[in-house]
């Protein structure tokens, strides 16, 4: 497992854009999972929606981006050097995720070129799925 002070050391992102709180497993060069407990002091409820919040679809994305750079980087081993997001297909929202919901973000690695790392995320909620996406990701001296 991976608590949120090694995450902090690995993902350049800090609050509001921290989206993922820990993984629970990961297996280097083939998977993880991590987790984001969404509660209703998020601060895109404000706006998304008033009187009906939903976590956006894209911040959904971003959760499995940053789950997916700490695979990454925990898996080429790699210090001084961050990851960044390159790109994204195939995205589906199936179902909504609202406060107090658990995020659990599931990404399988489907391919590696050099700094290249090609991404499957899943995000499911209570064991249903609320989206998926074919993601990009790069590491790039700081």
């Amino acid at each position: 497992m991976i608590e949120i002070k090694e995450i902090l050391s690995i993902l350049p992102h800090r609050y509001p854009f921290l989206l993922i709180d820990k993984i629970i497993e990961l297996e280097p060069n083939t998977s993880a999972k991590g987790i984001k407990n969404v509660t209703i002091n998020e601060p895109f409820f404000q706006g998304h929606f008033p009187g009906h919040p939903i976590m956006p679809g894209v911040l959904i994305i971003e959760a499995m981006a940053q789950v997916g750079g700490v695979l990454a980087f925990k898996s080429a081993d790699v210090s001084n050097n961050v990851v960044y997001f390159m790109g994204i297909d195939n995205a589906r929202f199936r179902k909504p995720v609202l406060p107090g919901d658990v995020l659990e973000l599931q990404l399988t690695v489907t391919k590696t070129r050099g700094t290249i790392w090609g991404f499957n995320g899943k995000a499911f909620v209570d064991g249903k799925l609320a989206a998926e996406a074919d993601l990009l990701a790069t590491i790039v001296a700081k």
